[in-house]
């Protein structure tokens, strides 16, 4: 099977974009694993598919697949290199573009410096709905966030983490950390992913707090491993840390691969909003072996 892609990156996270608004490829998760190594096939974090819009009022449908062949619920840092791919192929003269995802509809804008914003919906901070096995949890409050102390498999001090619990669209725990270049994000972050806690598996945030204005940011991201960044871990660690006291209303996000912008009031039924770089790296074609 031969399938044409554009290669693009967010801040670092990179993605093999698909297009199936002419139909669908019908390709499988041993398809989108091949497609995502970096030996053997194109190489991304995730793949990231356009679709024809599915209902009245959205312009596309946006599927996202993680490099283990797993279908997610969202992606941001692919949200806005979604955006920057229909509107520079001719799939919409919009700059505002409504996409619907497993996880609700968003509605990323193309802005005059080349960088897009993504309205990215309100955080979802109930633990049933992350989802999140709070039961038995000891619950402890710091300012406006629910702090749940997560059991790990390692030696101490490595036994337990403190998580902020948040969903955004998918779920993340969000951990302070005092020097995050230092953290131990290739041990820990294997255990929170795959936490019992966390039926769903989650991305894991670890989260150096600069000033009010400014944090860096490394995320272990479910089913891919650690990132060159995340948006929805950036808009995940800057919910966490404007509950927890620590964290103006906008926030510049450092990443490895770059910077993210967030914004949130702090109300629970406001959106966040992320922008960002997004950018076409190359294009092409590769095939698929039949005995994948």
């Amino acid at each position: 099977m031969q399938v044409r892609f554009t290669k693009m990156q967010g801040a670092g996270n990179d993605f093999v974009v698909l297009d199936e608004t002419q139909g669908r490829l019908g390709l499988t998760p041993a398809h989108y694993r091949f497609l995502a190594d970096r030996h053997f096939g194109v190489g991304a974090d995730q793949i990231l598919t356009v679709r024809p819009s599915p209902a009245p009022g959205v312009d596309f449908e946006y599927v996202i697949h993680n490099a283990d062949g797993g279908e997610v619920e969202q992606c941001g840092n692919g949200a806005r290199c979604f955006a920057r791919y229909v509107h520079d192929k001719g799939l919409t003269p919009k700059t505002e573009i409504r996409v619907q995802t497993q996880a609700g509809v968003i509605a990323p804008q193309l802005t005059a410096d080349g960088r897009v914003t993504v309205n990215m919906g309100a955080p979802v901070l109930e633990p049933a709905r992350i989802p999140f096995d709070a039961s038995g949890l000891p619950q402890q409050r710091q300012s406006q966030a629910l702090v749940w102390p997560l059991a790990l498999q390692g030696p101490a001090p490595l036994d337990q983490v403190q998580v902020v619990a948040v969903s955004m669209g998918n779920p993340h725990a969000v951990q302070l950390v005092e020097d995050v270049e230092a953290a131990p994000v290739a041990i820990v972050g294997p255990q929170i992913e795959h936490h019992l806690r966390f039926p769903q598996r989650v991305n894991a945030g670890f989260m150096q707090v600069l000033s009010r204005t400014a944090v860096k940011l490394r995320v272990y991201e479910r089913g891919a491993g650690e990132t060159l960044a995340c948006g929805t871990g950036a808009c995940a660690a800057v919910v966490a840390g404007i509950l927890l006291g620590v964290l103006d209303h906008r926030v510049d996000v450092h990443t490895r691969g770059g910077l993210l912008t967030i914004e949130w009031t702090g109300r629970a039924q406001d959106a966040v909003m992320m922008t960002g770089p997004a950018t076409t790296v190359f294009e092409g074609q590769i095939h698929i072996p039949e005995e994948l």
